[in-house]
């Protein structure tokens, strides 16, 4: 119990109840900057466990058995459903908590080690194939030289197509994160205002072509601060509005788009760090991405150089 780099409080000991570790757990969790919703999550996992295992039961004295009891429970014998999802971010949890006990030296043996960790792939986001990529902007680009011209569709649409967005960093998106006095050398700022999200903060290139785009749309609708000044609710219509113009069957969505400008990248021999990077996502989670590109691909029609298959499986 000598490492306090684990930030484990010298009262936590072996005959310790499992509920004032818990609280110390989550102290630590809390002072590494981790966000409510994971503290939330986390937390309420074990006291699900907690609640399992006899009252006064001692955290050196639980066994790999009884974690493996308390998992089958919550996934057959439990009245509340457990998805594989959910199931999957319980395992990391327990996992989290008795690993932490013992780099922390309260215990010696780490009874979830040999837990099975069940991993959850989702299903394959739904993106644009190539015609479709064409077909989309090309009915974005007419609303834009219509009669009565709505340039909002297609400024949004090729924003995120470039750049790989989301919703929310579109809508946080202001005048002075846009680096376009050149077009030709010209990016956008992806800032966060909350720290601990900083990471995801990054620096992404987008085309001349949007940058005339936006300059058209900026001087229509007089923007000052706020690039897209409209609800979210607006900016799903104004994507919907490309759909009903295409005539498309599929939604197009700001999800759809991102997926899609990655696959592009993938399509164009963009190195790898690079989409991840331009993502915005962790190395870990780049794992799943990656293999779910290459699929996307495949099925979508869109053609994968050697070099990134070979880099993926190797």
């Amino acid at each position: 119990m000598n490492d306090q780099s684990e930030g484990i409080n010298v009262r936590i000991q072996e005959n310790t109840l499992l509920q004032p570790a818990i609280q110390a757990w989550k102290i630590y969790l809390r002072d590494q900057g981790r966000s409510h919703h994971t503290l939330k999550a986390f937390t309420a996992d074990l006291a699900l466990l907690e609640n399992f295992l006899p009252t006064d039961q001692a955290i050196g004295k639980i066994t790999t058995k009884d974690l493996e009891d308390f998992l089958t429970w919550l996934e057959k014998d439990r009245d509340v459903p457990c998805s594989p999802k959910t199931l999957a971010r319980r395992i990391t949890s327990i996992k989290s908590f008795f690993r932490w006990l013992v780099k922390g030296g309260v215990l010696n043996v780490d009874p979830a080690e040999k837990v099975i960790q069940k991993t959850v792939i989702s299903p394959l986001p739904t993106v644009l194939t190539p015609a479709e990529y064409t077909r989309a902007l090309e009915a974005a680009d007419a609303l834009r030289t219509a009669a009565n011209p709505d340039p909002r569709p297609y400024t949004l649409m090729l924003l995120v197509l470039e750049t790989a967005m989301k919703k929310g960093e579109c809508l946080s998106l202001m005048s002075n994160h846009l680096e376009i006095e050149d077009p030709n050398q010209a990016y956008i700022h992806v800032r966060y205002g909350q720290s601990r999200y900083r990471y995801k903060e990054r620096k992404v290139k987008v085309s001349p072509i949007w940058v005339a785009a936006y300059r058209d749309y900026a001087e229509k609708y007089q923007i000052q601060d706020q690039v897209f000044p409209w609800s979210q609710r607006r900016l799903e219509y104004l994507l919907e509005d490309v759909t009903k113009a295409a005539g498309m069957e599929k939604h197009i969505s700001f999800d759809m788009l991102r997926w899609t400008s990655a696959l592009i990248d993938l399509t164009n021999g963009v190195e790898r760090d690079r989409i991840r990077q331009k993502l915005g996502i962790s190395k870990v989670q780049w794992r799943e991405v990656s293999n779910k590109l290459l699929s996307l691909a495949e099925e979508n029609g869109y053609p994968v150089p050697d070099e990134a298959a070979e880099s993926e499986t190797a």
